[in-house]
């Protein structure tokens, strides 16, 4: 026999409402990476290299971490970046094992310039995280054919 559920409905709203403004923000950011001229998953590559351990370099092994993929799907990321004149690579001299990426002047660039566009778009997608009341506002609004 099953047991019935009980879902809160204002918890379900803020829930789809939560994903409906992060995936806004995905579809941005995968727009905006391609506008120069990279793909969404080198830009995310660079963000993880400039800033998820704070030194400026990452491993493979963080990037693993910081992308939540494989190591050796980060490696053929790599690889690509490296092509693409986005990031180095060499051998750690901590441990000779271990493989450390680092960004290229161009990859510096271009992060950059997605990061200053991202500025304003963080500011718009934090104020999309709205109150309940401003959201029925808003969505009354958007089924007029007004953007939300």
């Amino acid at each position: 026999m099953k047991t019935k559920h009980w879902i809160d409905k204002e918890t379900v709203q803020d829930l789809a409402w939560f994903r409906y403004n992060l995936r806004k923000f995905l579809r941005f950011s995968e727009d905006a990476a391609r506008e120069c001229g990279v793909t969404p998953q080198q830009h995310q590559l660079m963000l993880g290299i400039a800033g998820f351990n704070g030194s400026g370099s990452a491993t493979i092994s963080e990037l693993a971490e910081f992308l939540q993929e494989k190591n050796h799907s980060v490696v053929g990321l790599v690889e690509r970046a490296i092509q693409s004149d986005l990031v180095r690579r060499q051998s750690s001299e901590a441990d000779r094992r271990a493989v450390v990426v680092s960004l290229t002047q161009r990859g510096e660039e271009v992060l950059a310039a997605l990061t200053a566009i991202h500025q304003e778009e963080i500011k718009r997608t934090r104020a999309g995280f709205l109150t309940r009341r401003r959201r029925r506002r808003s969505l009354a609004g958007a089924g007029r054919g007004e953007r939300a």
